[in-house]
């Protein structure tokens, strides 16, 4: 392999202000295959119509957005090289990078990018309604700029500008087709720096190195491969034995991690996963008892301990959770710990007294009373975590009868049609609250039928409040004090149990440099990637 020395200068004109990254110099290493265990396979690699977790990891090594991340939370360029947003937050002017050609050939410009937010993402992506919500329209005065027009400021849509939450898309392949149905929703065709070459249904993707990509000598690798193995052990031996490079959200079985830290050719991470921030709960059905019951939910959240769950299920990989917002958003003071605290060393003793008070006396051998508790359908740590969750209720005379059914059996019983009392769960914070938050906890997101949003039932109208005037405010340190009044209120409430910050691992040869680069870890691009060997 040759080596190559890349000295970037870049000047850029932010939002925030003028900002010089110059002076990055460093020797990289060209050429080599990284192969890259995902898990499960991917149903599809259309990331504007899924967000199924797998995706991401293959579909942003050939789809872009307008903006990265750095990991303070901060967006940095992208397609776009540069934006500014009006003093009222309803205009927001890109200007967009300068000869970048889609895989075929076909220039990229401001043409694309309203072809793929207004008629794409804000109208089939999952996410898309809510984030593009306040979005009425896009100018495009010329090729290099994309101005957007908002009814209302959206300080969140910022945060949700990459690749993988927002790719965009070639107009000239799109239009005019139906885009749920289109023959290149497999085979892709983006601006990103590796390009799709092949699927092979159960074993592997295949994306080989675009030599015409906008940024110059990059990327490193000459391919990337994704395998699918469907046996854990396997997954685990692929990495040992150096067969494959990388494996992260859980590819990597938790009781082997650490197995494998401790060979000296294996790195582990836990960067990567700040802009998904995912917490591991206990969803409480508050329009039925017992758990509509505020002292009931209090007492459990009590019961459960933290670090017997991090450390006996999760094989010590989390933190403990304290309300609604993750840690991972200290950077840009959303998150705030000074809320009730169910994270105590008497919780059971909390617990019971709580129940005491509730009226929920123990009865013959100790019973107040039974309930039942529906697992994640998500594999064996899940079913050991309702194991456990049946065994501290039991220490404070609840009954808990496990239940374990099929993944969409589970979502319609939890989101459809509420027949549920207690259910683990986990959810994704992701960029920005209004995105990942919000619809956990607003009153208009109970909405039957869509899933991974307010099942519980629990609202407030001062906490909705709260979340509509965080939507639109524009100076961060006001933004910040909403949402830090939001978590105090919400944990009081309790409408669910916040358990743990799970912390995903990414699993990777130490020969493999620049790989978590950005709080997308995995979802970023791996332009950067190389070996040094």
């Amino acid at each position: 392999m040759r080596f190559r020395s890349l000295t970037l200068g870049l000047t850029v004109l932010l939002a925030v202000g003028l900002v010089l990254a110059a002076g990055e110099a460093a020797a990289q290493k060209r050429g080599g295959t990284l192969v890259m265990l995902v898990q499960p396979e991917p149903p599809t690699l259309a990331s504007y119509i899924s967000t199924s977790g797998p995706i991401g990891q293959v579909s942003s090594k050939v789809y872009e957005g307008l903006l990265e991340y750095d990991f303070n939370l901060k967006p940095t360029p992208g397609l776009a090289q540069s934006w500014k947003v009006s003093p009222d937050g309803k205009t927001i002017t890109f200007t967009l990078q300068k000869g970048v050609t889609f895989h075929d050939g076909h220039p990229f410009t401001s043409a694309d990018v309203k072809f793929s937010v207004l008629e794409v993402l804000k109208k089939a992506h999952p996410r898309g309604a809510a984030t593009f919500r306040e979005l009425t329209d896009i100018d495009t005065p010329d090729a290099q700029t994309a101005v957007f027009k908002l009814a209302a400021p959206a300080p969140y849509l910022m945060m949700a500008l990459s690749g993988y939450e927002s790719p965009m898309l070639p107009r000239h392949l799109f239009e005019g087709t139906d885009i749920k149905a289109s023959k290149y929703a497999n085979a892709p065709v983006g601006t990103g720096p590796f390009k799709f070459v092949e699927w092979q249904r159960g074993q592997f993707m295949r994306f080989d190195r675009n030599p015409d990509y906008w940024r110059k000598g990059r990327p490193y690798l000459d391919r990337i491969v994704a395998r699918f193995v469907a046996d854990s052990a396997t997954r685990t031996a692929a990495i040992e034995k150096g067969e494959a490079q990388v494996g992260g959200f859980a590819a990597i079985p938790w009781s082997d991690v650490k197995t494998l830290a401790r060979l000296p050719q294996i790195e582990t991470t836990t960067r990567g996963y700040e802009m998904s921030s995912p917490i591991v709960q206990l969803d409480f059905n508050t329009r039925k008892a017992p758990f509509d019951n505020l002292k009931v939910r209090q007492a459990v959240s009590y019961a459960v301990s933290r670090q017997a769950v991090i450390e006996n299920v999760w094989f010590g990989w989390g933190k403990p959770a304290t309300g609604p917002i993750s840690s991972n958003f200290a950077p840009v003071g959303f998150y705030t710990s000074q809320v009730r605290n169910y994270n105590v060393p008497n919780g059971v003793e909390a617990a019971n007294k709580l129940l005491d008070e509730a009226g929920f006396k123990r009865g013959a051998g100790g019973l107040r009373f039974e309930i039942v508790h529906d697992q994640t359908p998500y594999g064996e740590e899940w079913q050991r975590y309702g194991e456990y969750v049946q065994q501290v209720l039991a220490e404070v005379g609840i009954k808990a009868t496990l239940r374990y059914e099929d993944v969409p059996t589970w979502l319609k019983r939890l989101y459809t049609d509420y027949d549920f009392q207690l259910s683990s769960n986990w959810i994704q914070g992701l960029a920005d609250p209004v995105i990942g938050v919000h619809r956990l906890y607003h009153s208009r997101q109970i909405r039957p039928g869509t899933v991974f949003v307010n099942e519980t039932g629990w609202s407030s109208p001062r906490t909705d409040e709260l979340m509509d005037q965080a939507t639109i405010e524009l100076d961060p340190r006001k933004r910040a004090a909403l949402y830090q009044e939001f978590q105090k209120l919400v944990v009081e409430g309790a409408p669910l149990v916040w358990v743990h910050e799970l912390q995903f691992v990414t699993v990777y040869s130490k020969q493999l440099k620049d790989l978590i680069v950005s709080p997308l870890g995995l979802y970023a691009s791996f332009d950067r990637a190389y070996f040094d060997k």
